[in-house]
């Protein structure tokens, strides 16, 4: 009987926390397992720079780049959360409407920046180079929520619900030769950008919108 109860137990606690979560996130789907690269594909360059610790993606070494290449690719419109963590003096940034690349800078879609304490001037929440930022509103040593929001030709990028960018693509709008910056469609990724740099990435979900 006492078993019974227990078992009873583990079963409504696990219900609610997945009632709670439903409620908290409508229509999100996770991207991550927090395991496994399951789903996900390195750049060819310094692909030992990834690991998985804690149930976060973990850069911490040479460039590389992590693109998100699982069934539900590519994206269009959508919101897309990301929970991060920096150490001090980190840079690395969350690309969205990419395409897989073997090695450089990714050449396509956009990049949101992840650097609080980073010599970059750009700070966290820039789309980099289209509207950078000077200040960020994240800590180094502290875990907060990257959201970023694409809906037609508008780009909101919030930091701990805090809005830091809010930018409407100009009509007209053409890709760019070295860097395309425009919005299109593709896939998601995230970067390890140099060897002193150290950041965590986990909680990775997204829910598409019309």
């Amino acid at each position: 009987m006492k078993r019974l109860f227990t078992i009873a137990s583990s079963l409504m606690t696990a219900a609610t926390f997945t009632l709670g979560a439903a409620e908290t996130e409508p229509g999100f789907v996770s991207l991550f397992d927090g395991k496994t690269f399951s789903g996900w594909e390195k750049s060819v360059e310094h692909p030992d720079t990834w690991v998985i610790e804690d149930g976060a993606f973990v850069a911490r070494g040479d460039r590389n780049h992590l693109f998100y290449m699982g069934h539900h690719a590519p994206f269009q419109n959508f919101e897309l959360k990301v929970e991060v963590m920096t150490k001090p003096g980190s840079n690395g940034g969350i690309y969205f409407h990419t395409k897989y690349q073997e090695k450089e800078w990714p050449k396509y879609g956009f990049e949101t920046q992840v650097n609080n304490t980073h010599g970059d001037w750009k700070k966290t929440g820039s789309i980099y180079d289209v509207v950078n930022v000077r200040s960020s509103p994240a800590k180094d040593d502290q875990w907060w929520t990257q959201h970023i929001i694409v809906q037609g030709d508008r780009v909101i990028v919030k930091v701990n619900d805090q809005v830091v960018t809010d930018y409407t693509e100009p009509p007209g709008t053409r890709p760019g030769k070295d860097f395309t910056r425009k919005l299109d469609v593709g896939t998601f990724a995230l970067q390890a950008h140099d060897p002193k740099s150290v950041i965590f990435y986990k909680n990775i979900r997204f829910k598409r919108l019309p």
